[in-house]
């Protein structure tokens, strides 16, 4: 039931390259976060019920957090990144989009905002490499790989997403998954002198000097996995939506405008892996 239920969980970001599919960890939690992931809720709630029901399916389910969901009846729960509705007796497990109609909003995806906040404190932005105009209007946060085509064609236009008064934080998402020759280059880019240059060198495929240290990009993989990344780029606004994956730096900006105005931004048009 396990690999059921995550195989039907699983999917791949717009406009990404796919990558590694095994199941997030929540082991790695730290601070705050551990706390929460430690709580037990009280017996005999839709809550204790819904989480009930799930470790019935599997006692190891990397169970996020479950919460009220705006479904009367159900609960959200946040597992391996994504969001199943359990009934509040725990009898009956939903998946799939749900959508307000109404408000024109994806209520799962409305969750993994919130979650993906929390978890984005969890990066200090000294791990993160950073490319930004003097005066940037957004900052956003972008999961990237060294391989992967679309990370290469978003980072070839950097310069131009900075003019657009843009700030990306780049965090590390080895994509064919930890212990890979991929994880391996990231942590040399991670641990380089200037990993600004490193980066952009190993996005041309120049080489970069083998290093290891102490580096945030095990972590920073991690943390992607939980908040709901299967393939890269994924980038992330501030309040936690995922723009899609590669978009253009005018389009990037304009779906900015949208979301800073109240209104739903346009995702990634681009599919599949490159």
């Amino acid at each position: 039931m396990k690999s059921l239920l995550f195989l039907a969980l699983a999917g791949v970001s717009l406009g990404a390259c796919a990558g590694d599919q095994s199941p997030p960890s929540t082991a790695n939690a730290t601070g705050a976060d551990a706390a929460r992931v430690a709580a037990r809720p009280a017996a005999n709630t839709p809550e204790a019920r819904a989480r009930e029901a799930l470790r019935s399916l599997d006692p190891a389910m990397p169970i996020e957090r479950v919460v009220d969901a705006p479904i009367p009846g159900f609960q959200a729960a946040i597992i391996g990144g994504q969001v199943v509705y359990v009934s509040d007796d725990g009898k009956y497990l939903l998946q799939g989009t749900a959508y307000d109609i109404a408000a024109r909003k994806d209520l799962g995806e409305e969750a993994m905002k919130a979650l993906r906040v929390e978890l984005m404190r969890d990066m200090p932005l000294e791990d993160r490499i950073v490319f930004a105009p003097a005066n940037p209007k957004y900052t956003v946060t972008v999961f990237t790989d060294i391989e992967c085509g679309y990370c290469r064609k978003l980072h070839g236009e950097i310069a131009r997403i900075n003019q657009q008064g843009i700030a990306v934080q780049y965090v590390a998402f080895p994509r064919m998954g930890l212990g890979s020759d991929d994880y391996r280059k990231m942590v040399s880019v991670w641990c380089a002198a200037d990993p600004k240059q490193a980066l952009t060198d190993a996005k041309n495929d120049r080489p970069v000097p083998t290093r290891e240290c102490t580096n945030p990009v095990a972590l920073q993989y991690r943390l992607g996995q939980r908040m709901g990344l299967t393939g890269t780029p994924m980038i992330l606004a501030p309040d936690g939506t995922a723009l899609g994956g590669y978009l253009p730096p005018e389009q990037l900006r304009a779906a900015l405008d949208q979301l800073a105005a109240g209104k739903a931004p346009v995702a990634s048009t681009a599919t599949g892996s490159r």
